[in-house]
Order: C-alpha cells, then structure tokens, then sequence
C-alpha cells in the first residue's frame, strides 16, 4: 500500500473514530485498515491514535498531520484532474444530502441529466430530515434549510423557500375557512418538531419584519417532511410548509392554501462543505449544478 493510500486511510479512520467504520467505507478489512494505519506510525516516528477498545481519537501529532493530509490529499486530487479535457473526465464517487422535498421533486427527476453530463461519477444520495454528520459520514456536501450553526464547514448560500400555509379540502369542509388571526382559535395546526418533548411552536407569521407566533391546539405532531405532507392530505389541521412540493398539490386541488397574507418567514437554503482550501472538480461541478437547478424555486 503507497503513502497516498496510507494517508487516506488515516484520515478516513481519524474522521469516524472508528477503523471497523472506515474498513467499511472504504471497502477493506479492518485488519489491512489497522496495519496501514501502524505502518504510518512506524515511518513518520510518532503515534497518530489513541487506541481504546471503544473509541478511536488522534493524538496531538495525529491532529496537525490530519490537518496537512486533507490538504495533500485535495491537491492530489486535483493534480490528477488538472490535464482533463471537458467535464466527461470527472469521475469518482459523489456523496451528498438533501432534505427529501428537494431530493423528490426537483433534483432526483432532473438527475439523469447531470449525469449525461459526467457519466463516470457515481452518486451516493441520502434524503433526510435527520441532520447527517458531513464529516463522520462522509459527505461530500449537504444542503441544509433554516438558519446555520456556527461550525467549521463552508457555507453557499442559494436563497430563501417560501413557506405556504395549506389544509386538505376535507378539513376545509369540516371546519371552515380561515380568513384572519382570530379565526385560528377554532382550527387544528398540525406540529412539526425535529425532537419531541420540546413545546411546539404554534402558527407562525411575519408582520412588519418580525416574526410572530399564535399558539394552536393540534391532535398530531410528526417528525418529518413526509408524514407532515401526508397529514395535510390526511385532513389532521393546518400546516406551514415549503413551497417546493406544496404547489403541486395546491394546482391539483389536493390542498387549499389558507391566510396567504399570514405566512411564515421564508427559510434560508445553503450547501455546506468541508472546509478545506481545494475542493475536488466533481463536488464544484454538483454545487454548480444544484445551485442552477433550485434557483427558480427560491427567492432571493
């Protein structure tokens, strides 16, 4: 096994904390894994891991090597590529998250055209709500909805998603139309909450830059974007959703949208990535190309 092969192993182990995750990811055994990792240690003289029999963590070496291998590694990555000649010669695999209204109804249906475009990559997509870990898991880049927590990726803004406010036909018929603020004492919201325990927010609106909140009753509270679609539909109350995939089904009569002068704050849409100096052609190239895609959808 050459350096360069060594050095990525190392990183890969040093990022998930793990040599059994990484012998997986990388396709390996744990033990070629393991002797790559020593045999490391042996020519650089030093211990770049704390061994234990449940974690894996760098040392004070290990750490500034990691720092200076992700930048070879990159720069290696982009020597190899620096000769090609159109975008055909990008290869590899690509991995990415995307939040699964964005991944069904915009990029998964235009998908085989990115890959007219570079037919020697292989994708690896994850559609989520569940916030994946860019760096233990190894993505490539994640989009992300909402506003960001300081850390040290990278972020690209896109632009912001409009929020709709929407009920089924056969809520409406039920329990009426709500045509202001005060009518929403009588109606159900239906509450969405990543984690649950917390206290739901209630109806949310932005009113002369700022935004509000009036709490709702609500029989139901779900954890992602699928079963809150699917409750809207189901006639379970009022809900504040996306714009992307909601339009749809308001155009085909399945939703009625409600309050639309009442709605919440549009939310920020970015793509992160790590934080390095030289990203690979292939993750610029899906940045590009995503950012294309989606910019009809948000606003600016």
């Amino acid at each position: 096994m050459n350096q360069f092969e060594a050095m990525h192993i190392f990183v890969r182990v040093a990022e998930l904390g793990s040599f059994t995750q990484a012998a997986d990811q990388i396709g390996l055994p744990k033990a070629s894994i393991s002797t790559s990792v020593k045999q490391l240690e042996n020519l650089l003289g030093t211990s770049l891991l704390h061994r234990t029999t449940r974690s894996v963590q760098m040392t004070a070496d290990g750490l500034i090597f990691y720092e200076r291998c992700k930048d070879m590694l990159a720069d290696m990555e982009e020597l190899q590529t620096l000769f090609q000649q159109g975008p055909s010669q990008i290869s590899g695999r690509l991995r990415m998250d995307l939040p699964s209204a964005f991944a069904r109804n915009i990029v998964i249906p235009r998908l085989p055209e990115f890959l007219r475009l570079h037919p020697r990559l292989e994708i690896e997509l994850s559609s989520t709500d569940r916030r994946v870990d860019l760096i233990r898991e190894g993505f490539d880049c994640v989009m992300r909805i909402g506003n960001l927590s300081d850390s040290s990726l990278i972020a690209r803004p896109l632009g912001k998603l409009r929020q709709i406010n929407c009920a089924s036909p056969a809520y409406i018929a039920q329990h009426g139309t709500p045509v202001s603020l005060a009518d929403l004492g009588r109606h159900q919201l239906i509450h969405y909450a990543s984690n649950f325990g917390g206290k739901p927010t209630g109806f949310e609106y932005v009113e002369e830059g700022k935004l509000k909140t009036i709490a709702m009753s609500g029989v139901l509270t779900v954890n992602n974007s699928d079963a809150y679609r699917a409750a809207c539909l189901a006639g379970f109350g009022i809900t504040q959703a996306p714009a992307i995939g909601t339009r749809e089904l308001i155009e085909q009569g399945l939703l009625i949208e409600v309050l639309p002068e009442f709605t919440a704050a549009a939310m920020p849409v970015s793509l992160l990535y790590a934080d390095r100096r030289h990203l690979p052609k292939r993750t610029q190239s899906w940045m590009n190309w995503v950012a294309g895609i989606v910019q009809a959808h948000l606003i600016p």
